[in-house]
């Protein structure tokens, strides 16, 4: 399946929030994402993506079709060489590779965007096993394990942590 990311569109928050509008993602993402989530969360985060520039949260694109979400959280201050990347795919297109794709085709753009960075990282709950192979095959190494650090749905959570350098 071809696999492309992209920049975010207008048109793209009809289909954005019938994707996102879904527990099982957010089940495995930041509470930040809002639940459930409505055609005007869709619009805010487009307009917000669209003011980026260089852009660093893009559209992950299947065969044509809006399928997910990735992007970097830029550190700054003594962490400024360092991004946290966060992706989700929309449940029609699990199990399709599409993930592994789009986290493979984001470090590329990532390191060829942004040369201050030299460490690229995501955090994953314990639970999510799916997400840590996607990271494992794409040259990510398990960092940490950090106990007890996170809350979702009023459970106390492991993050495991995953580096890739440049």
């Amino acid at each position: 399946m071809q696999v492309t990311l992209r920049s975010w569109q207008k048109k793209d928050r009809f289909i954005l929030a019938a994707l996102a509008n879904n527990i099982k993602i957010w089940d495995n993402v930041r509470d930040r994402l809002p639940h459930p989530y409505k055609l005007q969360h869709a619009a805010t985060f487009i307009k917000y993506c669209r003011r980026q520039n260089p852009p660093h949260i893009l559209a992950i694109e299947a065969a044509g079709q809006l399928a997910g979400c990735i992007g970097l959280e830029l550190q700054d201050d003594i962490s400024r060489i360092s991004a946290e990347m966060g992706y989700w795919i929309g449940e029609p297109f699990w199990g399709k590779g599409i993930a592994t794709e789009a986290v493979q085709q984001m470090l590329e753009y990532t390191f060829a965007t942004f040369p201050r960075l030299i460490r690229i990282y995501a955090r994953v709950f314990e639970y999510n096993k799916a997400s840590m192979k996607v990271l494992e095959k794409n040259g990510f190494h398990l960092e940490s394990v950090q106990q007890k650090s996170a809350i979702k749905n009023d459970r106390i959570t492991d993050e495991y942590v995953w580096v890739k350098f440049r």
